[in-house]
């Protein structure tokens, strides 16, 4: 109803009367907490705050920009709240050990922090884009979360943290490129060592990592330029760390991700000190997760990213070569030579059990179809079937676009025919889409 008011001094009356009963209790809880701070640590306390911050975040998502005068008004206080129930965190956790992240009061107060990121998360995500509150509440944020991200144990660090960033980059993009090398710094190398020790630690972060990675190379691409050489390298090795995982969301993103950055770099003027570095490696990586059957929903992407880098290859984009001079017995008349060998190499070398007259027409013939995305995909396939590796298999995953097409087209021919399709499916369709 708030929302639907025209007038906005009767708009922002309202919404004071609507928030009157919660923030007359916020206020008292920050008052008594300014005279001593233990109040905050009283778990019928921390239960009040945390349906304050849901009954705020409940507003925020109807109202959008509109909620500006409401969180303007709570939110410094928030920050401060937010960082001392994050340091209770972490004390209890540093006293008691990983079980600690287990006990209610720990669960409570992580609520709350949860709570904070998702309230500002929704109204910056919610809000028109307007620059100026991003600038309004981007800055204060920096220390009381970021910092603390980076500071905590990796128990006590919340991924929604990453998730409100990648929302902050998606929504106020290359207006945020300046913030890009602090928010690296504080997440990145320490979310890094909390994923990949194994594929099953952090579930939480490392989708919302890679998003907030993808955000970036999306919207603060000249960011990514910026970075050391070492840092890239960590960028790079993080995408392959990705797109390598066995669970399928994680691997997609990494793969996006991937062909995002080929894209932007091929169009930068670092396109040839970046693809002498790393083409090689990606085209292994490629390889690799195409010819593993527990990558097989990867597919499209796979295909695209190698047609991506056939393309180059034969293109007068690279105008350096790509091998080093110094281990060829001798030197390629161009790229698109040398990475022909290479290929027919890599593969003799993984599937022995293909001739090698089959290796060398598979390679001219990825490099002949360039150009055909179709034709392209389809000597891929062939050459998934003649190596063996998906033989025995059932391989429909391989051919998910073109059923997806198949159904589409179908479902065009049956609508085009008035009464084969009932009109209740029709709604459902228009619903879902």
């Amino acid at each position: 109803m708030i929302q639907a008011e025209s007038d906005p001094h009767k708009r922002d009356e309202y919404l004071q009367r609507l928030m009157a009963l919660p923030n007359q209790k916020w206020g008292e809880i920050i008052g008594q907490a300014r005279q001593s701070v233990d109040v905050l640590k009283d778990q019928d306390v921390i239960r009040t705050v945390l349906n304050i911050l849901q009954t705020n975040t409940s507003v925020a998502s109807s109202l959008g920009t509109y909620f500006l005068s409401q969180i303007s008004l709570i939110f410094l206080d928030m920050l401060n709240v937010y960082r001392m129930y994050s340091e209770l965190i972490s004390s209890s956790i540093a006293e008691g050990g990983p079980f600690a992240s287990k006990t209610s009061y720990v669960k409570l107060l992580r609520s709350v922090k949860r709570e904070t990121l998702k309230l500002i998360e929704t109204f910056l995500d919610k809000a028109e884009d307007q620059p100026q509150i991003g600038k309004q509440f981007v800055p204060p944020m920096m220390d009381p979360v970021l910092g603390d991200y980076a500071r905590n144990l990796p128990d006590a660090r919340e991924s929604e943290v990453l998730s409100l960033f990648a929302t902050i980059i998606n929504k106020y993009k290359a207006a945020m490129i300046d913030d890009v090398p602090r928010i690296f710094e504080a997440v990145f190398q320490c979310t890094l060592e909390m994923i990949t020790k194994n594929f099953e630690d952090y579930p939480e972060h490392r989708l919302k990592f890679f998003s907030l990675l993808r955000a970036i190379a999306t919207h603060c691409f000249h960011a990514l330029i910026q970075l050391s050489s070492q840092q890239l390298k960590l960028v790079m090795d993080s995408i392959v760390w990705a797109f390598r995982h066995t669970e399928r969301n994680i691997a997609e993103t990494g793969l996006n991700l991937l062909l995002e950055m080929l894209k932007n770099f091929q169009a930068s003027e670092f396109c040839n000190q970046f693809y002498r570095t790393y083409f090689l490696t990606i085209e292994q990586e490629i390889f690799a997760v195409l010819t593993d059957t527990f990558h097989k929903p990867g597919f499209k992407l796979h295909v695209l990213i190698l047609q991506q880098l056939f393309c180059l290859v034969e293109s007068s984009l690279l105008t350096e070569p790509l091998w080093d001079a110094a281990t060829v017995p001798y030197q390629y008349p161009n790229n698109g030579m040398f990475v022909r060998e290479y290929t027919i190499k890599l593969l003799s070398t993984s599937f022995p059990n293909m001739t090698a007259t089959e290796v060398t027409q598979l390679v001219n013939g990825l490099f002949e179809s360039r150009n055909d995305l179709s034709t392209f995909k389809n000597h891929i396939r062939d050459f998934l079937v003649q190596s063996k590796e998906f033989s025995a298999q059932d391989n429909k995953d391989l051919y998910a676009e073109e059923a997806a097409l198949q159904r589409e087209r179908e479902r065009q021919r049956m609508l085009s025919i008035p009464g084969l399709i009932a009109p209740n499916e029709i709604q459902d369709e228009m619903l879902d889409s």
